[in-house]
């Protein structure tokens, strides 16, 4: 990975994004982007009346506050020993992550894992960046304070399109990690495409893995891939998203849906 993109907003996740992409960053090299969007509030926006009057002394203090955001962790990152640079504009969150990452590797933003109750709760962003764009997330937990890529990692496989495409794009990160675990929890009424050519495909990369094919036995695949994280050390996990399509996990739940909610670990995410 050569190009990280960074997510600056002042929230509860500031410090683990930081953090996740300074260790990705001294693990392979990365150069970090700095994305700080400043976006008007909704409620002025829908405002018609006093709204627009209101605009420019908001704009005003919006730009303030990030200017200081951005002087303070411009001064940490004087301190991490990485390469990075700064690209602030006026944007609202979701489009203007997508056109900043078109040219990254990566992206990494935090989990919103209830609903948003206070300006310090990151913004729910994951889903909506990770279905509108073609670079890989790295979601971070509210319970995460870094992630280690040379750590151990778990790849999520169920030989759908999400799977293989998080696969593909975790790649040149799991070259990195000490420990690759390919996980499936087996269902008997789908076929799917065998984790052994998933083996295979990552073994040209030079990693090795170890395989664990877990009968599912009427519990849930969330729970299964959950505990097996913990049975196993894992660092860090790797998944494709909505592979059932996403209005049918927003209705009736779903392995991505459950993962996004109750993770405890970083996960690295495609589509």
């Amino acid at each position: 990975m050569k190009t990280i993109l960074l997510h600056v907003h002042d929230d509860r996740g500031a410090e683990a994004r930081l953090q996740a992409a300074c260790d990705i960053a001294r693990a392979t090299g990365a150069h970090i982007r700095c994305v700080q969007l400043t976006a008007m509030p909704a409620m002025m926006m829908a405002d018609a009346f006093g709204g627009a009057a209101l605009a420019p002394s908001v704009m005003e203090e919006l730009e303030a506050h990030d200017a200081s955001v951005r002087l303070r962790l411009e001064a940490r990152l004087a301190r991490e020993d990485v390469s990075w640079d700064w690209r602030n504009w006026s944007s609202d969150p979701v489009p203007g992550l997508l056109f900043a990452s078109r040219l990254t590797d990566l992206v990494i933003l935090s989990l919103a894992q209830h609903m948003r109750q206070d300006v310090d709760d990151p913004l729910n962003l994951v889903a909506d960046v990770v279905l509108g764009g073609r670079t890989p997330v790295l979601a971070m937990p509210a319970t995460a304070r870094h992630v280690d890529p040379t750590g151990c990692a778990i790849v999520a496989w169920d030989g759908s399109a999400p799977a293989a495409a998080a696969l593909t794009r975790a790649a040149p990160l799991l070259k990195r990690a000490q420990a690759v675990h390919i996980v499936t929890v087996e269902e008997a009424d789908k076929d799917r495409f065998p984790s052994t050519e998933a083996a295979e495909y990552l073994a040209r990369y030079g990693v090795a893995v170890e395989l664990h094919a877990l009968p599912r036995e009427g519990a849930a695949i969330e729970t299964i891939l959950a505990e097996t994280a913990v049975r196993l050390g894992a660092d860090w996990m790797v998944m494709g998203v909505y592979g059932h399509g996403r209005m049918r996990e927003m209705i009736f739940g779903g392995v991505t849906r459950a993962l996004l909610r109750d993770t405890r670990i970083p996960l690295l995410l495609a589509h």
